[in-house]
This record gives structure tokens, sequence and C-alpha cells, in this order.
């Protein structure tokens, strides 16, 4: 090998930029779907500016101190981002989120309508400052009839079919988790993006809006076409008649569960193989998928009765060898041990503002075979006060002033 060659090879390579590096977003959200866009957005190397209400009774954002099912909605969607804590309230402080707002390429929000006119930071108050400037507003509902309602992503489960199709019949049941709130988010992200791109052919910013209900009903618009297609309603998923024989829950040795499925022709026999059912593969009843659909009254007892004798290890063990779909029923917490999210990189470190560390969960796509790293944990209220004030042309003093309004007063 030539000292070419090997220099060549040991030359340190430049790191990847990210998508979005040199994008300044500043965000006004709270909860979930704002900070899911603003996290995408940071993810993706975008320098994310969360700005938290101090002073009248505020002490930042809200989602800080939730408990319960609210108590990771912080550290996790306001990872990689900066935060700027002022009292908006007071002309001192919109005038320097104002001057912040100058240098930004995007803002969004996502609070109710008309909290964001009266601070005087709707977007076409805004435009007028920064013509290119991209306002993504994030609402419950996109305008129309229903824009004034307070939307929650249980709201909108209920009234756009999502809890019908979940629950059974007469008992409806939201999504276990918070499933608009965070595709909402993503859909402004996906529209900010094609703000930019159109930008950069108009030199001209733009708003782009997103919504609970439209992005529930675009969940269920599978359904809704399965009703014009067929002429007939989708039935919740309880109780609805499957395309496949076998795609059901299977209790098993010891109580456990497993989800197994034979979804073909071909994975019937090697399913009937594997387990030596010859009875099963050569019944007439049972030659074909719809076939075995049909049969499916009689069909899935007589399997649970055979597949109880077995443990929900051997089972899997039988449709890995075999290439059949399987599933050990999981809860959420059981995954920080999962085997493929722990050797993928798909779980990373963070610190929560106590200082403890935890593991939060990474987008799930890479680049160039690269996952999106956290490169900040969540911030601690008005962590960025000082090089963000200062930057804006500040004096310390100001800064001093700004970040503590009360003592000011």
């Amino acid at each position: 090998m030539s000292n070419f060659q090997n220099s060549q090879q040991q030359a340190p390579q430049p790191q990847p930029q990210l998508p979005y590096e040199g994008i300044r977003v500043v965000e006004f959200t709270h909860m979930v779907m704002g900070p899911t866009c603003g996290m995408v957005l940071a993810d993706l190397g975008a320098e994310v500016i969360k700005v938290e209400p101090i002073g009248h009774g505020h002490d930042g954002d809200n989602t800080r101190k939730l408990l319960g099912s609210g108590a990771g909605f912080f550290p996790l969607f306001n990872r990689n981002k900066k935060s700027l804590a002022l009292d908006l309230k007071t002309p001192e402080g919109k005038e320097a989120v104002l001057r912040l707002i100058a240098t930004a390429d995007i803002v969004s929000e996502n609070f109710k309508p008309g909290t964001m006119k009266k601070l005087g930071l709707d977007y076409e108050t805004l435009k007028r400052l920064n013509p290119r400037l991209i306002y993504v507003s994030l609402k419950g509902f996109l305008p129309g009839p229903y824009e004034h309602r307070t939307a929650l992503d249980e709201v909108v489960q209920m009234m756009g079919g999502l809890a019908y199709m979940t629950g059974r019949r007469g008992d409806p049941l939201r999504a276990g988790t918070s499933v608009n709130d965070i595709m909402g988010g993503m859909f402004g992200a996906i529209g900010a993006m094609a703000a930019l791109a159109q930008r950069a052919q108009t030199g001209k910013g733009q708003e782009v809006q997103s919504a609970l209900f439209e992005n529930n009903v675009f969940l269920v618009a599978q359904h809704m076409m399965q009703y014009q297609v067929t002429g007939k309603a989708a039935a919740p998923m309880p109780e609805r008649i499957s395309a496949w024989a076998v795609y059901d829950v299977f209790v098993v040795k010891d109580g456990e569960q497993i989800f197994l499925a034979v979804v073909s022709d071909t994975a019937w026999k090697i399913f009937c193989e594997a387990f030596n059912y010859p009875d099963l593969f050569n019944d007439p009843r049972l030659v074909s998928n719809n076939d075995r659909v049909r049969a499916r009254d009689w069909l899935i007892p007589l399997l649970r009765e055979r597949l109880q004798v077995f443990s929900a290890t051997h089972l899997s063990k039988v449709f890995e060898k075999n290439s059949l779909p399987y599933a050990p029923i999981t809860a959420p917490h059981d995954l920080l041990k999962d085997p493929h999210l722990q050797s993928t990189g798909g779980l990373a470190p963070v610190e929560l503002n106590d200082g403890r560390e935890i593991h939060t969960v990474l987008l799930p796509l890479s680049l160039n075979q690269t996952r999106l790293k956290v490169r900040n944990s969540a911030p601690h209220l008005g962590q960025h006060n000082e090089s963000l004030l200062s930057s804006l042309g500040y004096s310390a003093e100001e800064i001093e002033k700004l970040s503590h309004p009360n003592e000011a007063a």
C-alpha cells in the first residue's frame, strides 16, 4: 500500500452535516403536538429555541411539572432544544422575542386560536417583520366550523372514528398513546420542510397549518374508503372480519400470550408441517386463505386448543425458524431492554433536569445508515437566556432584568 493510500485511509473524515443545520426555529409550544414538530426539526439539525413564559404566575412550560402519563412529555419532546425564558406581557420581553424572530426561519405555536394574536405574535403581524418567515400553526382543527372548539387527542379520537374502531361496539376506546398529537406535530414539521423548499424558489415564507382532527381523519381514511368501495361499514377492530385466517392473540402454556399470524397459502403449508398437522393441511374446507377465513368460527378454537400446550418461547422459536410472523405481547417499559433496540442504537441516554439519567427513543429513521442522535437533553428553564440575548445585542444588566422580571419589578 502506498503512503498516499495509507494517508487517505487514516485521514479523519468530516462529520456529516445534518439536513437543517443553519435553520433557526423559534417555538411557542407546550404539551405534545407543538413540541413534537420542533423535536423533529431539532433532531434533523435545526437550532430550535423554546420560548417559555415567566412572570405573571408563570414558571416555564407547564409540561415540565406534569405527573402520571404526562411525566415523560417534556424530556422526550424537548430534546436538542434551547430554552429562552421571557415575560411576553412586558414591553421588554416582547421586544426581545421580536428581535429573535427577526433572525428566525420558522416560528411554530400550538396555543388556542387567538392567543398569539393577543400577544402580537400572529403570522399576519410577524410576516411584516420577516417576509421570509415560515409560520407553523398547530391546532385542534383546520379553519372551519369547528375551529373555535378546544380539542385534545382524546376528543378528536372520539369524534373522528378512531375510538370507535379501537374499542368494542358500544365501548369506544382511545388508542394507547398520543397518536394525533405526535402525528399532527410530524405533519407540521413536514409542512415546514415543504415551505423551506418553496422559499428556496420564491424567497417568501408562508403559513403552515396542521390539526389534530384532520390528522385523526387521515388515520381512519382507510375505513372510510372501505365503506365507499364495499358499501359496508367497517366493524370495530375487535369484531373485524380479518383478511387472514390465522391472525390472532393466543393464550398458551402458563397463561402467556403471543400473537401468531399465518397469512398466505404457502405459510399455511409451512405452519402445518412445522406443527405436524396433516389433518388440517389436507382438510378440503381449508384449502385457500379465503376458505380458512370462512372457517374461522371453528378453526381458531381448534388451534387455540392445540397450541395452548406450548410455551410462548417455543412458539416464538418455531415461528422464527420458519419465517412466520409472531410477536410477544410486550408492555412499553419492557422495550427498554429490547435487544434489537439496544443493538441498533434506537435508545439513547438523556439527563433529566434533576440530574437523573434515563433513556429516550430516537426518531424511527436513519440517514446514510446513521440514526439521528440526541445532541442535548431537554434544557433547564432559561438555560440559554444569556447566550441568546447576548447575541441579540443585550447587555449583561439587561439580560438579568429580562431573565428575572419579578425581581426587576
